[in-house]
């Protein structure tokens, strides 16, 4: 059996990588697939996120060992990584620049005998020379966010409240 993949970049403009690839990779080789796809040599660090219907990121699918004790998952099988219901992950590469893909599985279907596993099938969009800019901001519950740094004013820090 075989998985027909998508990768989005997320980018302003759209950048969008279909393959197969066998459900039987791992994820080291789907990593491989997809930083081949878009033109990276594949030797930068990366990880997969588990995400849902929303892509909101979950837990993280390490290709290395993280010194966590836990035994690194790039030897799991991608079939095991995807079902019917969790059909999507979030790919991070380069840790410096934080490329990041939105993969989905979209279909199943039979392995051709003739065929090289993976396989880019289609292809639109140029990766950019530089990674797209990612927003940091975080808002807090009372609805504020992080002060900008021309907006802080010595007077607004009182020395005993961190003491």
């Amino acid at each position: 059996m075989i998985y027909r993949m998508r990768a989005i970049l997320d980018a302003e403009s759209d950048v969008i990588r279909d393959f197969e690839i066998e459900a039987s990779a791992s994820l080291e080789e789907l990593h491989d697939a997809i930083s081949q796809s878009f033109g990276f040599a594949g030797n930068e660090m990366a990880s997969f996120y588990q995400s849902d219907d929303q892509w909101t990121q979950g837990e993280e699918l390490p290709l290395v060992d993280m010194g966590t004790g836990e035994i690194p998952l790039n030897d799991k099988r991608i079939d095991k990584v995807f079902s019917e219901d969790e059909n999507r992950l979030i790919y991070v590469y380069d840790f410096l620049h934080l490329w990041t893909f939105f993969i989905e599985l979209v279909e199943t279907a039979e392995k051709d005998a003739l065929k090289g596993y993976p396989s880019l099938i289609f292809s639109h969009g140029e990766v950019p020379e530089t990674p797209p800019e990612k927003d940091f901001s975080t808002e807090d519950d009372m609805g504020g966010g992080l002060p900008a740094e021309d907006d802080l004013d010595e007077d607004d820090y009182d020395e005993d409240q961190f003491y």
